[in-house]
């Protein structure tokens, strides 16, 4: 059964990840396997979810509880997710949510480009595209045209970056 836990204090350090918290702070550059990051939305979330990531907690509004969100709350069920009025998450997180959810999940290791290219014919390489924006455009266009991996170098932006 899931722990809902309505908003009422702001200040709450459960609340940090999504209010307080830079992208810097929530990627551990060193140890990324030990790095969060924030998937917004439910189809975000739940693609999340089908590649094995681990989801510390949610945040959503209050309709979504019984609505879009019901099906995600069955598949992370010992998660604390936390919720409020529309008006209330505004206030809290500075912008509106609009799609209404946010879920902070773990990080996982890191492939190896060995491992990333075995087996693979298409490959794409990013090499220093710093923009979050024109990685996101890259890599759906990537799995629009049916290329079979992504390799981003250690200068390209965060590909889980939240915009």
């Amino acid at each position: 059964m899931n722990k809902i836990i309505e908003i009422t204090d702001f200040l709450a350090p459960e609340l940090d990840l999504y209010a307080r918290l830079t992208e810097v702070q929530l990627l551990n550059r060193e140890l990324p396997e030990k790095g969060l990051f924030i998937a917004e939305s439910p189809k975000v979330i739940e693609r999340a979810l089908d590649a094995g990531y681990q989801p510390v907690s949610c945040l959503m509004e209050k309709r979504h509880i019984e609505g879009e969100g019901r099906r995600i709350l069955e598949r992370i069920k010992d998660v604390p997710v936390f919720c409020a009025e529309f008006d209330v998450l505004t206030q809290l997180t500075g912008f509106k949510l609009t799609r209404g959810m946010l879920c902070a999940m773990k990080r996982k290791p890191l492939s190896g480009v060995r491992e990333i290219c075995e087996n693979k014919r298409r490959i794409v390489i990013l090499d220093k595209v710093m923009n979050p924006t024109n990685v996101g455009a890259i890599i759906r266009s990537a799995a629009a045209l049916g290329m079979d991996a992504v390799i981003l170098t250690p200068g390209c932006s965060d590909p889980l970056y939240r915009r």
